[in-house]
């Protein structure tokens, strides 16, 4: 088996899917990529058992064969090369030679049948969506994905496709985060909680993405393809809790404010507030925002005072200052709201303007008790 490749294009490929494995595989075989060629058809794949990645690649060959190769190894060479065909040569002694301008580089291989296959979806329901679409919703959610191995669903970003529109939910139980697009239809009811490693190897390719993705999902796996590119991923097996339970409906109380401004005066003030807790505390009257935090135990506090435009009663609301940051710096607008009841309920933040048409995010943040 025998092929010519550009080395800044295998590279590329290769770079995306070495994403998928792991530091310390429990199988040996997963430590390797597994090239599968046919004629001027290469196929490269990489799998942690969880998720399975291929990439299709056009090079020189008129052969056949199929190997496993070191995957740090080669990504370690190939980063030193400057832009130069290779030739890949499979020998007798099982190495792989690889020959490039100036060199010659022997690396041992497994057998290619060892590697496990990629699981095949019986019977799958699809939808089909603008890569940039789900990049971006996948970042608007991936944040508030929750690292409790207690409860993997918490772990994932839940998809909901339906007739209405497609959205995707991410919660940790701390803050919550709904992103929804009712500009875009599926033609079939599907729900289905996405692990966050493959997750994010699709929004690292996707971003800005014009490509069509096809995603195909069953009741255990997802099948996402796009350009050259097939990915297929165990779902995380549970019932999503219910999320439109926890976001209140009546929100009376309602602040405007600009995005920034806020999200820099809760840095500076937080850096006072208690390391356990990260309280800061919202003071709301009239037009006037103030923002303080204290940490008693060595006498450190700082109070900032913002205009705002506000419409309800008066109120004192505590909040944990690293959820409130991190969702401040998820949005993009210059004017967020933040829609509350009563200083014990969650309370909602959404953005007030730079949304397409047909897209919705809507953020929810627990608050924190606060101590007269």
């Amino acid at each position: 088996m025998k092929f010519i490749v550009s080395s800044s294009y295998l590279l590329k490929q290769l770079q995306v899917l070495g994403g998928i494995i792991n530091n310390n595989n429990t199988l040996p075989i997963l430590d390797n990529f597994l090239f599968n060629l046919d004629g001027s058809s290469l196929i490269v794949s990489a799998s942690d058992l969880e998720t399975t990645v291929s990439s299709k690649l056009e090079v020189e060959s008129s052969e056949q064969g199929m190997v496993c190769i070191p995957a740090r190894l080669l990504l370690d060479t190939l980063k030193t090369f400057p832009e130069q065909p290779l030739t890949f040569t499979v020998e007798e002694n099982n190495t792989v030679e690889i020959s490039s301008n100036h060199g010659k580089y022997a690396l041992a291989y497994a057998d290619g049948e060892e590697f496990p296959n990629a699981v095949e979806l019986n019977d799958p329901s699809s939808t089909i969506l603008q890569g940039d679409v789900l990049a971006t919703a996948i970042n608007k959610t991936f944040f508030a994905t929750g690292n409790d191995d207690l409860r993997p669903v918490m772990s994932g970003v839940f998809f909901q496709f339906s007739s209405e529109g497609l959205t995707f939910v991410a919660t940790d139980a701390h803050k919550l985060v709904k992103y929804t697009r009712e500009d875009l239809k599926a033609t079939e009811n599907a729900e289905f909680i996405m692990p966050k490693k493959p997750l994010n190897l699709l929004k690292s390719i996707l971003a800005g993405s014009e490509e069509e993705v096809t995603i195909e999902y069953n009741e255990s796996n997802a099948k996402f393809t796009f350009e050259n590119t097939e990915m297929v991923c165990r779902l995380i097996d549970g019932k999503y809790p219910n999320y439109e339970a926890v976001i209140p409906k009546e929100n009376p109380n309602k602040l405007s404010i600009d995005r920034n401004q806020f999200l820099n005066s809760v840095r500076r003030v937080s850096i006072f507030s208690n390391k356990t807790t990260h309280q800061i505390r919202l003071k709301i009257a009239g037009s006037e925002l103030n923002i303080s935090a204290e940490d008693v135990d060595y006498s450190n506090k700082a109070e900032e005072r913002l205009t705002c435009d506000y419409q309800g009663d008066d109120m004192q609301i505590g909040f944990n200052s690293r959820f409130l940051t991190e969702m401040l710096n998820n949005l993009t607008s210059d004017v967020v709201s933040l829609e509350m009841s009563l200083p014990n309920r969650a309370g909602i933040l959404t953005p007030v303007d730079g949304l397409d048409e047909g897209e919705q995010v809507t953020m929810l943040v627990m608050p924190v008790m606060l101590n007269n």
